[in-house]
């Protein structure tokens, strides 16, 4: 090898290193937390989207774009329906998203509850094709008590061109859990909803019947953050859950609960912080799978579901 090779050898060997590094480097994790997400926030000049319905314009983090969580869900009669491809990539566009550019999630964060929307558009867009993704723990409201820059001026980011497609990797429909359901498929069936909607005492207000799926284990998504706390905790023992939930390696895990909200939490805590493989999110969830003929469990009789409906489950 010449001189002059060996050099570029070296040149285009120090390129990668550099690049790879750079790629480490702007990663924030799926999780950050209002401090890290400030230390970072120049080097990586990540898209802060703020997903809170109805609260932007009265302050936001400052340099955030609106992007609300209807964006992101279906129609009243079945809200965890995914939009059609093309609409979300339409929203994205406008939006300014772009594949390469590194993505912080924002909700509002007073409740554990708000998580569900962020982990739901998380697992959107993965879907979708964007890789460098985030969740600000906490949200507006754990970044709004640290003291860190707020603002109520309105942040707009040029269009972009997109071209996306959807990718059903962590995706299970309706067709592939009436299989499970049927015995014609094999997957783990976790809900995600607290006890009450599991056990057919409660049910979401489009759901055409109270109940879960058959075979079905309960892993309420209020166990992932501690008693009273918004925020969620950072680690998840994958091993500790694949023997709460009989989890054997490799094999498929369904997370659902009424519209794919509750669930998503579920999803992103298994998936993404337990590296759980092989974790779908069903997103019409009961809502949509009660609107079938579909097997169900823990459907409580007419007489008792009106008792329940009377006395609040």
């Amino acid at each position: 090898m010449t001189r002059l090779a060996r050099i570029s050898a070296a040149v285009a060997t120090g390129a990668a290193l550099f690049a790879a590094s750079a790629a480490m480097a702007s990663d924030l994790g799926p999780l950050v937390t209002p401090s890290e997400l400030n230390a970072e926030i120049d080097t990586l000049d990540p898209v802060l989207l703020d997903i809170r319905t109805g609260s932007y314009e009265k302050g936001h983090i400052d340099g955030a774009v609106y992007a609300p969580y209807s964006l992101f869900r279906g129609p009243d009669n079945n809200p965890g329906q995914v939009p059609p491809i093309a609409k979300l990539q339409a929203s994205f566009e406008q939006i300014g998203l772009e594949p390469d550019r590194p993505i912080v999630i924002i909700a509002q964060g007073d409740t554990d509850t708000d998580f569900g929307a962020a982990a739901r558009v998380y697992w959107t867009l993965k879907s979708t094709g964007f890789t460098e993704l985030s969740i600000l723990n906490g949200g507006t409201t754990a970044w709004a008590n640290a003291g860190l820059p707020m603002s109520d001026v309105t942040e707009n980011l040029m269009p972009t061109d997109l071209d996306l497609t959807w990718n059903d990797r962590w995706t299970a429909e309706t067709p592939a859990v009436s299989d499970v359901v049927n015995g014609k498929g094999k997957a783990v069936l976790v809900d995600a909803r607290p006890p009450a909607f599991f056990e057919g005492k409660k049910a979401h207000s489009a759901a055409s019947r109270p109940g879960t799926l058959p075979g079905a284990e309960n892993l309420p998504y209020t166990k992932f953050f501690r008693s009273g706390a918004t925020v969620i905790d950072a680690k998840a023992d994958a091993a500790a859950l694949k023997e709460k939930l009989g989890i054997k390696d490799g094999e498929e895990v369904v997370s659902f609960c009424n519209t794919g909200h509750w669930a998503a939490t579920d999803w992103f805590a298994m998936s993404e912080l337990a590296g759980i493989d092989n974790v779908k999110l069903y997103p019409g969830s009961m809502v949509e799978y009660s609107q079938t003929d579909g097997k169900m469990a823990n459907t409580p009789g007419l007489l008792q579901n009106l008792l329940n409906q009377l006395t609040g489950g």
